[in-house]
């Protein structure tokens, strides 16, 4: 065995096995977890059923992964036409292929490049899914599931992100009428509960429209789950920018440079890569904030998977939907999770 390998494992064995006590609480939390995974696992994998089409194809203890099977399109898709499936599929590519050439592209393209596929991919996204101008329209009612639950996601946060560097630099401000807008804000939609937003977006918003102007229901659960996440974030970037010495902003007005230059080229990089891990928290719970969106009827993943329960034919199946949903949120925040440390590391080097 090499050098460090053993070395590692003298570390986790005075880790785990160090004192008494450790190794106590060691094999205590040992037990419990052998506990708790032995019979999920059997359950989950070894007792599972995975082919069939029916109930009937299931056996008795084990999960029915027959019925995710069964309901994998709904899952994925909510009940968006099966033959202009490919739209969200060539949405999600390209904003994929998008966010990768602004990360793989050179520096000095990156800031023009970002700006481009800010706007270019948003609107790309709308129009593949929605339709119009030579695609078939969707209607939103027909959109769920997974490919939901990212359009919420990624909608709302654009809106949150701008919003709440804009508050959080004007909660910052010298202008106290600035600063006092920015505060009502952030104080305002902190202090609501996002479900009690989404039902009045949902309800009071056609309201107070002018006559003749309809806006469509999912666009008002977006807007205003981007509103109450713009407040929170704009609380992350203004940590970041207290954690900032205030000598970067003085050396910036010594050389000559105005507010907005001295803030876009100097201060707000350096305050943003402070925030990220905040940022990143907001935005995974933006993603599990979205199953709000099923009190007005919006089926996202979580909606689906409670509105598939319904089917006679898979009555019971409340485990099997809820684990695989769960799953599946869990895997996407995981992922940003582990994004976000890795852009942390390379930024530290």
């Amino acid at each position: 065995m090499s050098a460090p390998a053993t070395s590692s494992v003298s570390l986790w064995r005075e880790r785990l096995l160090g004192t008494p006590f450790t190794a106590f609480v060691t094999v205590v939390l040992a037990l419990a977890i052998a506990w708790v995974a032995v019979p999920l696992i059997r359950w989950a994998l070894i007792d599972a059923t995975f082919r069939g089409t029916t109930r009937a194809d299931c056996t008795a203890g084990g999960a029915c992964w027959v019925f995710i099977r069964a309901r994998f399109g709904q899952f994925m898709y909510g009940f968006y036409p099966a033959d202009q499936r490919w739209r969200p599929d060539l949405a999600g590519i390209a904003f994929v292929l998008g966010i990768a050439s602004v990360v793989l592209a050179p520096q000095r393209l990156k800031l023009s490049l970002g700006l481009a596929m800010l706007i270019i991919l948003p609107l790309l996204g709308i129009w593949l899914i929605g339709g119009g101008f030579g695609l078939r329209p969707v209607e939103t009612r027909d959109w769920g599931g997974l490919m939901l639950t990212l359009f919420i996601s990624i909608y709302a946060s654009l809106i949150a992100i701008p919003l709440g560097i804009l508050f959080a630099l004007g909660r910052q401000s010298e202008l106290r009428i600035v600063r006092l807008v920015s505060v009502i804000f952030i104080e305002f939609w902190r202090g609501v509960p996002i479900i009690a937003v989404i039902f009045l977006a949902s309800l009071l918003l056609p309201l107070i429209m002018p006559g003749g102007i309809d806006i469509d229901r999912l666009a008002r659960a977006v807007i205003g789950l981007g509103l109450v996440i713009a407040a929170y974030m704009a609380e992350a970037v203004r940590g970041g920018l207290q954690a900032l010495p205030k000598g970067q902003r003085e050396a910036a007005t010594a050389l000559g440079l105005t507010y907005w230059k001295a803030t876009g080229l100097i201060v707000l990089p350096q305050a943003l890569r402070i925030s990220l891990p905040a940022m990143t928290n907001e935005f995974i719970a933006l993603i599990k904030n979205t199953t709000l969106v099923l009190v007005v009827s919006i089926l996202d993943l979580l909606g689906i998977a409670q509105a598939s329960l319904a089917d006679p034919n898979w009555v019971g199946m409340n485990m099997e939907a809820y684990a695989f949903s769960g799953a599946i949120y869990w895997l996407i925040c995981f992922g940003l999770s582990r994004w976000s440390r890795s852009l942390e590391k390379r930024r530290r080097l």
